[in-house]
C-alpha cells in the first residue's frame, strides 16, 4: 500500500476511534443522567406496620393516593402488622435502598428498640419526612369529681391514679409515665387493646383517667371530660381545652406522629424525588382535609428536620422507658 494512502487510512481509523470513544463517554453520561431523572420507573410499595382500618393505615393510604398523582406510578399500600410494628420496620430496613420500598413510620419507630427486643434504630433508615401528628389528650369520666388536670395531679400525689392507655409499650403509656414523672405524682398505667377501649374505661370509671388521641376521646361524646391536650398549642378541634403547660405549667408534649422512611442509603436523586413528592402530597388540600376529618394535625418536617426529630425522640424514650 502506498505510504500516503496508508497514512490516510490510519488517520481515518484514529479519528473514528476517537469519535467513538467520545460518543461512548457522552452516552454513558447521558444514560447516567437519564437514570438519575427517571425515578420512579415502576410501582412503589408502601409498607404499613398496622392492620387495615387504623390510623396508620388510613394516613398511609391517603398519602399514597396523593403520591400516585405526583410520581405518576402506583403506590401500593401493603399491611404488615406484627411485633408492635417491628416486623414491618425490620423488613423495610433489609430491602434494597432503591426507593421502591418505603414505609409508614409511627412514633414507635423511635420506641421499639427500648420497649422490646427489636432492631429498629434511626440509623437503619433514610427518614424522608413527617406527615401528621395526633396529639395526646387526658380524659376522665364526665361523672368524675376531677374537673381539671390540676385536680388529677393533686389526687395522684395522695394515692396512685390509674390511667388507661392503648397498650403496653405504646406512646400513650409513655405519655402517662411522663406525666407522673414531670408532676411528681404516682401514676399506674393500665393497658387496653387500643385507644378507644382505653377512653371507654375512663368513661365508665374503670380507671381514673385515660390518655389517647383526640379523635378517640371525642368518639365518647359527653361521656368524658377532656382535661388537657399534650401539645405545645391547643387543638383546633378542641379550642377550649388547655395544653398541659397552660393547665399546670409542665412541659409534657406527646403525640402519635407519623412519617415516611426508606432503607438507609438511598441515592441522592431518589431521596430528593421522594422527599419533594411527600412535601407536595402533605400540602395538598385533599390530604389536609383527610387529616382534619380524622382529628389529626398536618405537621410536615422535611428529611433533615424529621431525622433530627426522630433521633431526639429516640433519646427521650431511651431515658424514659429504658
Amino acid at each position: 500500500m502506498p505510504i500516503k494512502r496508508m497514512n490516510r487510512v490510519i488517520t481515518a481509523a484514529a479519528v473514528f476511534t476517537a469519535a467513538a470513544l467520545v460518543m461512548s463517554g457522552c452516552t454513558k453520561v447521558e444514560e447516567g443522567g437519564d437514570a438519575a431523572s427517571s425515578f420512579p420507573e415502576k410501582d412503589i410499595r408502601l409498607i404499613i406496620q398496622a392492620n387495615p382500618g387504623g390510623g396508620s393505615d388510613l394516613s398511609s393510604r391517603a398519602l399514597a393516593t396523593e403520591l400516585e398523582g405526583i410520581l405518576d406510578v402506583s403506590v401500593i399500600p401493603e399491611n404488615m402488622p406484627g411485633a408492635a410494628g417491628a416486623l414491618a420496620m425490620e423488613y423495610v430496613a433489609e430491602q434494597d435502598p432503591d426507593g421502591y420500598v418505603i414505609g409508614f413510620g409511627p412514633v414507635e419507630i423511635a420506641m421499639l428498640n427500648t420497649t422490646q427486643d427489636a432492631n429498629v434504630l434511626p440509623e437503619n433508615y433514610d427518614l424522608l419526612g413527617q406527615i401528621m401528628l395526633a396529639p395526646g389528650v387526658i380524659t376522665v369520666s364526665a361523672a368524675s369529681d376531677i374537673q381539671t388536670l390540676e385536680d388529677l395531679v393533686e389526687q395522684s400525689k395522695t394515692a396512685p391514679v390509674t390511667i388507661a392507655n392503648s397498650g403496653a409499650g405504646s406512646i400513650w403509656e409513655a405519655a402517662s409515665i411522663a406525666l407522673g414523672a414531670e408532676t411528681g405524682g404516682e401514676v399506674t398505667p393500665v393497658p387496653y387493646d387500643g385507644g378507644a377501649p382505653a377512653v371507654a374505661a375512663a368513661a365508665s370509671g374503670e380507671t381514673v383517667a385515660a390518655v389517647s388521641g383526640l379523635g378517640e376521646a371525642l368518639s365518647q361524646g359527653s361521656a368524658v371530660r377532656i382535661l388537657a391536650v399534650m401539645n405545645d398549642e391547643r387543638h383546633p378541634d378542641a379550642p377550649d381545652v388547655p395544653t398541659v403547660d397552660e393547665a399546670i405549667g409542665a412541659d409534657v408534649v406527646f403525640g402519635g406522629w407519623g412519617g415516611i422512611y426508606a432503607p438507609a442509603g438511598l441515592p441522592d436523586d431518589v431521596h430528593d424525588t421522594l422527599e419533594a413528592a411527600i412535601k407536595e402530597a402533605v400540602e395538598s388540600d385533599s390530604y389536609k382535609k383527610f387529616q382534619a376529618d380524622a382529628g389529626n394535625l398536618v405537621v410536615y418536617r422535611d428529611s433533615a428536620e424529621f431525622t433530627t426529630f426522630v433521633e431526639d425522640q429516640f433519646s427521650l424514650f431511651q431515658n424514659l422507658l429504658g
